[in-house]
Formats: C-alpha cells, structure tokens, sequence
C-alpha cells in the first residue's frame, strides 16, 4: 500500500507539473481514485512544501514553481534539437501534417521553418506560431479554451477535430513509455487525440527523448510498435526487448549520419 501512495503522488506531482495546476476533481478521475485520496495526498504534499492549493486549483509550491511547459522546452535542448532534425528531414515542402503537444513536437515545428507550402493541422499553439512567419503555409487550429501556460488545446473537441482531417504525416510525443512499450498520458482525451492523428496519416512519427522511457502516466494509449517510426535521442537503459522489437523502426537521433 505504501508503495501505491508514493507512486500516486509521484504522479500528482507529474500532471500538476506538467499542466501548470489541476482540480481534485480532474486529478481523481486520472489516477481513478477517490477525491477523499487525493485530498489526503494533497494534504501531506502541502506540508511538505511541493504543492499549493490557489484558486481551487493546486499548483505547485512557490519555491518550485516555474512555467512548466517552457521549464520542459528548456530541457534536454541537443537532445530535442538532433530528433527534430531527423523528423523534419523526412517532411518536403508541400506536405500536410498534424502536430501534437509537446515541446519536442515544438522542436520538430522550428526546425521546418525553412518549409514552404505546408499544411499544418495542429492543437499545439506554440508549433502553429514557429510556422507562422511563412506566409505559403495553411495552419489549422481547433476552436475552444487554450490550456495555460501550456499554450495548446486539450480535450474531446480536440479529437473530433483531428478527426475531420487527413495528412501525409503525423509528427506526436508522449508522456512516457512503459515497460512493455505502451505509450502512456496524461488523460484518456489526449490518447485518443494521438490515435486519431496516428489512424488519418500516411505516416506516424513518434518524437521522444530518453527521459520518457520509464516515466509513469495513467492513461494507457497503443504500443510503441503500433507506430511507423520513433525517433529518439539516444538509447534508454533498460529497454532492450522493446527497442530490439522496433528494429529499423527506430533511430536515434544522436547517432545518426
């Protein structure tokens, strides 16, 4: 049991993290718990100074707070760099593509910057604005609320949206990848926003760094192998069986020519 609590508020902290703040409410029904848990753990993260409770949201504490999305984009920046240079290297001027979230999907999006003629359906603010200087380029955004300070659209409006398009590629991250090779998020809406992107192109591409092999999410999305190609930074330890499944499904980034 008290393993269960750790790995519990291990992953509160990683939503709150990733999303800038969520409600007790949202954070119950990711993680399938009662909201009676979830206060409890909230509770004990207060008083350990990691969380904070603002505007009926919780948030991170003060002294930890930072934007979590640009926090991520800062991260790992030769990492992110060498896996866009790979992904954008397969997509020619001309191209219709749906983008992800994500700050490595960010990554794929500066370096296409040079692109001309794209068609971009995306859900990702922040990639539509690094491909927005060229003029030739038809960037697509779904309607509803922009997630803050994430800058995207999340949600089953997101899923209907992607759903009305189709594309040549399809360029998504993910929140981690489990041991058996599941791509695993956040919440049960952005797996089947990755899925319906996967389904209505020509051609998948999975863009990871190493950090996410391992890293625990709730919602279980398809297998890693279910996707035409993953290109990561360099190879995860511990992950053998998973990546020697993949064959020349997967490159990595750093080693490549």
């Amino acid at each position: 049991m008290a393993s269960k609590r750790i790995k519990r508020r291990d992953l509160i902290l990683q939503v709150v993290q990733e999303r800038g703040g969520a409600s007790v409410n949202a954070l119950a029904e990711m993680l399938g718990v009662s909201t009676q848990t979830i206060r409890r753990d909230i509770d004990l993260l207060c008083e350990d100074n990691m969380l904070r409770r603002r505007h009926g949201r919780i948030e991170l504490a003060e002294d930890r707070l930072n934007t979590p999305f640009d926090q991520r984009a800062g991260s790992n920046l030769a990492g992110k760099r060498a896996i866009a240079a790979v992904a954008a290297a397969q997509i020619p001027d001309g191209a219709t593509l749906f983008l992800s979230i994500g700050s490595t999907v960010l990554s794929v999006a500066q370096a296409l910057t040079d692109r001309r003629e794209l068609t971009v359906i995306t859900n990702n603010l922040s990639a539509a604005m690094a491909l927005s200087d060229e003029v030739s380029n038809r960037i697509i955004l779904p309607g509803g609320e922009l997630r803050l300070p994430d800058r995207d659209f999340v949600g089953e409006e997101v899923v209907s949206f992607f759903s009305r398009y189709r594309a040549e590629f399809a360029v998504f991250g993910t929140a981690g990848v489990a041991d058996d090779g599941r791509l695993l998020e956040f919440h049960q809406s952005e797996v089947r926003a990755s899925e319906k992107m996967r389904a209505n192109a020509q051609r998948s591409i999975l863009v990871i760094d190493h950090s996410k092999f391992g890293r625990m999410a709730p919602a279980a999305g398809a297998l890693i192998g279910d996707v035409d190609q993953t290109i990561c930074d360099t190879a995860p330890v511990g992950f053998a069986p998973v990546i020697d499944d993949l064959g020349d499904r997967i490159i990595f980034a750093e080693g490549a020519e």
